[in-house]
């Protein structure tokens, strides 16, 4: 009889996945301790660090991206005197520290805004080369750091000239919260700017101060860790399988300090979409840390693990009781019924079969009696057959167990460690997402700004007088700024001059109505239009269009949840997720945020997160309004995000969820194996105990042929041959009476 086979392999396999499922639960629902820090927390650092490092990225590129356009404009045009160049250029981008236009080939400074540039650093290998013009970092004699851009202006009968313009490198301008803090670090770990300490540095307390001095040092030394693991390739650095940011990014834990523990995130800087351009800011090396002191967590060790230990024992018990139960009501009749039916095709009839009690079993015992019986010839072929017909059978053990395995699983899975919206989420959890709620505002912000800057630049190339050319140079600069749908030139009426791209909306002019609009109530798609006056050409404005797509892009970001962006009626104009133009929040304690939020802008968003509790669920929502410089600041926005608690790698819901894989491993459990004895063994032993009986009611004819190598064939090919036993045994019967009659007549 084969090993793997009959009713033995399920119900070992049964034991062996109860022993492997209750070692599990054991380990999974009784840890042996708890994280200092929760993994949430230590997971949204590290998303911290990621928003800051694609904020500082886009920033750079930018202000590269920009000064490269001014050139390439200015060099499409007549020539323009140094100063004239650098006044235009401050007007329209207040993003530089510094600018300068120097003599290529004398060195000769020809005009100087702002801060004083130092020239020490420019020599041939800065100017020539593969690294031509590429951005540098340069440190000052105070000790900060810059990063120089450089456009070579060249017209055509002048020498050309070097346009250097500076700016610092600094974390995005947001509001970090207390000691929260953020650093910018260089391949060799050397931090070139911090943020979050000058919030701090005002405390009066020495105690406080001291836990200050310590934070920086941990700064100091995170810094340098995450300088070194950002040097590995992002597919080296990544676990198999894992996305999401495209750079080198994780989490840092660093030393206690009165009960207050250092975490940190840290992100490499990487473009955000890989299909994008190479980015000039990640060829710097640079390292965005993000860090926040916690407070320990508090281990309740031996609860858990004692708990684990009892509920891994009451699934030994009940799982062996389950295999107990089929091994004395399935397993071990079905065997006795295998020896008895080889011992009667043997030829064996002395002894009567030991017919099992009931089911399946005592039927197909009491049909071999009988064949028994009447290969003895004393069995009566018309009697009525022994041993009644069992409504359940086999199935009943089979349910018998299931509900053993059940009462482990269904308390386990559904009962036990349930949370029911009584958590305590961390306060780092609800700032987090304040904080990185903000973070996102400024940067959608800043795009709007950016924008409006780009229009700006385009339409001092604009003449309106010709048509014709203004429509080539829209067609040019839409091709170059993808975040634009359409763009053209409005004149006085509303009348539309020139166009790019897809039809243009109404545009009103007005000295009262803002630069950045919003229209398309009742459509699938907001309509947000940005517009720019063109020099020289009163009553004529330069609007662009940005695509809905280039919003919701800003707003995906892993572990922040469903973000939108709204108008000061709290409808949704943008959103991570799907969403109908100007449709209302979902929650209604949403609205109120957003409005609280729009009402202290003014103080940043020290007080616009909030946990909602409804129906035994928490949710943690934070709401903040555009705030800062640039025509965006006006409009009225906010940037609302929320997400589920339970989303969160807390302790408490971390073994809720456990707890519920325990259960549902325990189902697959019973569905596999019981599945597996009901489809092997239950059905064939029913099918054989009805071909049983009618083989003993005198049924000679049916052919009987075993379907599986196991204890129900080698049944059924017992009956086989006692059914030719009998066959033949009937046939000598018959054939004697004639013999008998045909000695009387030869006598």
């Amino acid at each position: 009889m084969p090993l793997l086979g009959g009713i033995r392999p399920p119900i070992a396999l049964l034991c062996v996945l109860i022993l492997a499922l209750a070692g599990l639960t054991a380990k999974v629902l009784g840890p042996g301790s708890d994280p200092v820090v929760p993994k949430a927390v230590l997971s949204s650092q590290q998303h911290f660090a990621e928003d800051g490092a694609i904020a500082l990225r886009a920033s750079i590129d930018e202000r590269v991206t920009d000064l490269q356009r001014t050139a390439a404009a200015l060099n499409a045009g007549a020539p323009v005197e140094p100063e004239r160049v650098l006044s235009d250029l401050g007007r329209t981008y207040q993003k530089w520290t510094g600018t300068t236009v120097l003599d290529l080939e004398s060195g000769k400074v020809l005009a100087a805004r702002g801060e004083a540039i130092p020239l020490a650093w420019l020599d041939k290998d800065v100017l020539t080369g593969d690294n031509a013009l590429k951005p540098h970092m340069v440190r000052l004699e105070t000790g900060d750091v810059r990063l120089m851009t450089m456009v070579v202006l060249d017209w055509k009968d002048r020498p050309q000239q070097l346009l250097v313009a500076s700016n610092s490198l600094t974390v995005p301008a947001i509001t970090l919260g207390p000691f929260r803090s953020m650093a910018v670090a260089t391949r060799d770990g050397e931090v070139l700017a911090t943020a979050g300490f000058e919030q701090a540095e005002a405390l009066n307390s020495d105690k406080q101060r001291q836990e200050l001095t310590f934070l920086q040092k941990q700064m100091s030394r995170l810094s340098d860790q995450a300088a070194e693991r950002t040097q590995q390739h992002p597919f080296s650095a990544k676990e198999p399988g894992s996305r999401g940011y495209p750079g080198v990014s994780g989490t840092l834990l660093g030393d206690d300090y009165n009960g207050r523990i250092a975490t940190a995130g840290y992100a490499s800087l990487a473009s955000s979409d890989p299909e994008e351009k190479e980015s000039v800011a990640a060829g710097l090396g640079l390292t965005v840390v993000a860090m926040l002191p916690v407070v320990q967590q508090e281990s309740g060790e031996q609860d858990r693990k004692l708990f684990g230990l009892v509920a891994a024992g009451a699934l030994v018990v009940l799982g062996m009781l389950a295999a107990a139960v089929l091994w004395a009501t399935v397993q071990r009749p079905l065997l006795r019924l295998f020896l008895e039916s080889r011992r009667l095709a043997r030829g064996d009839l002395t002894r009567p079969v030991a017919v099992p009690r009931w089911g399946e079993a005592a039927r197909i015992g009491s049909a071999l009696e009988r064949l028994r019986e009447q290969l003895r010839g004393a069995g009566d072929e018309d009697a009525a057959p022994r041993g009644g017909r069992s409504r359940f059978g086999t199935r009943g053990p089979l349910v018998l167990t299931g509900a053993l395995l059940l009462l482990w699983c269904v308390p386990v899975g559904l009962l036990l460690n349930r949370t029911d919206g009584s958590v305590s989420v961390p306060a780092a959890m609800v700032n987090d997402q304040r904080d990185r709620t903000d973070l996102i505002a400024d940067r959608v912000r800043r795009a709007l700004n950016e924008a409006q800057a780009d229009l700006v630049s385009t339409s001092r190339l604009i003449d309106a007088d010709n048509p014709g050319a203004t429509a080539d140079r829209l067609t040019d600069a839409l091709r170059k700024h993808t975040r634009y749908q359409a763009l053209y030139v409005v004149g006085e009426g509303g009348k539309v001059l020139a166009r790019a791209g897809g039809d243009p909306r109404p545009w009103s002019e007005g000295e009262d109505l803002p630069l950045v609009r919003v229209s398309g109530k009742g459509e699938k798609k907001p309509t947000v239009q940005v517009g720019a006056p063109v020099p020289k050409h009163k009553g004529t404005t330069l609007v662009g269009e940005l695509r809905v797509e280039f919003l919701n892009s800003l707003l995906k970001r892993p572990g922040l949840g469903e973000v939108r962006v709204v108008d000061a009626d709290a409808q949704t104009l943008a959103a991570s997720d799907g969403f109908l133009a100007f449709e209302e929040l979902p929650n209604d304690a949403l609205p109120d945020l957003v409005r609280a939020a729009a009402v202290q802008v003014g103080a940043g968003p020290v007080e616009n997160g909030l946990l909602i509790r409804e129906g035994g669920r928490v949710t943690v929502a934070a709401a903040a309004p555009f705030s800062g410089g640039g025509v965006a600041a006006d409009v009225g926005w906010s940037v609302v995000s929320w997400q589920k608690a339970d989303r969160f790698q807390i302790a408490p819901y971390e073994r809720e969820d456990r707890s519920v894989l325990a259960g549902m491993l325990g189902l697959a459990a019973i569905i596999v194996c019981l599945g597996w004895v009901h489809l092997v063994v239950a059905r064939p032993l029913r099918a054989l105990a009805t071909s049983a009986e009618k083989l003993a009611d005198g049924d000679l004819k049916t052919v009987l042929y075993p379907r599986y190598q196991d204890e129900v064939g080698a049944v059924v090919r017992s009956l086989e041959l006692l059914r030719q036993q009998l066959q033949a045994h009937r046939q000598n019967q018959a054939r004697r009476p004639a013999d008998q009659r045909l000695r009387v007549g030869g006598r």
